[in-house]
Formats: C-alpha cells, sequence, structure tokens
C-alpha cells in the first residue's frame, strides 16, 4: 500500500494537498465527480486543519480491498481540538466566519468518516472515498 504524509503550515500547503489528492484520485482512476468530491473533503480538512489546528499533518494512502480500490486521507493536528463534536457536525454549525457546513458538508462527500478530538489535544479526522 502507497502512502504519503505531507505537512500542513501554511495556504501554499493546503493547494499542495489539494493538487496532491487530485493526482491520486486520477491514478486510482476515480471519476471526475469523485475526484471533486474527495478534493473538495480535503481541502475543507486541510483549511480547517490549518485554522484551527495551527497546522499539522496529512497522510495519504491508497487502499485496496479485493477488487474494491480507495483513498484514505487522515489529518491530525495539536490544537486546541474540539469541544463537542456532534455540534460541529451540525449543519450551519461554525467558529468562524463560515457557512457551517465544513465538517458535515465532508462528511457527505465521503464513504468514510471519522472524527477524534480531545480539548487541549488536537483533533484526527479520517476520511475515505471507495471507487
Amino acid at each position: 500500500m502507497r502512502s504519503e504524509t505531507m505537512s500542513i503550515q501554511s495556504s501554499a500547503d493546503v493547494v499542495l494537498v489539494r493538487q496532491s489528492v487530485r493526482q491520486w484520485a486520477v491514478e486510482l482512476r476515480f471519476s471526475l465527480v469523485d475526484q471533486t468530491k474527495i478534493v473538495t473533503a480535503a481541502s475543507e480538512l486541510a483549511r480547517n486543519t490549518l485554522d484551527y489546528g495551527g497546522g499539522g499533518t496529512v497522510k495519504l494512502e491508497a487502499l485496496q480491498e479485493g477488487i474494491r480500490r480507495g483513498l484514505r486521507l487522515t489529518f491530525e493536528d495539536n490544537g486546541p481540538g474540539i469541544s463537542d463534536i456532534d455540534l460541529a457536525l451540525k449543519d450551519g454549525f461554525t467558529t468562524g466566519n463560515g457557512l457551517g457546513l465544513g465538517l458535515s458538508g465532508t462528511k457527505r462527500l465521503v464513504n468514510e468518516f471519522n472524527i477524534v478530538s480531545e480539548v487541549g489535544k488536537g483533533t484526527c479526522v479520517t476520511i475515505t472515498k471507495w471507487k
């Protein structure tokens, strides 16, 4: 299984994450719609990692389960964490100036979504898109 870890410390890194995720999705032969979904989800989570987590990393992993192919992305930061994950996943909830569709919207774009967060320790969000 192929994997790569990228640092997210600046807006330029968010762009690089988007580009890498698109490249991986193309290589895995995702449809254009699925490429767009995983890139959009990755962009949102990379931006959250930078803006709310103070920076962190993303690990990209190409998955193979039988004939099924997928792409797993794991975003980690050591930021302030999320005190109420259920609230953070509700449409319309925002701590910034956005529409509040970030985490809930991201969850709808992928097949698997997992979030673990501890206040004062950081957040880890793992998403998987299957072809």
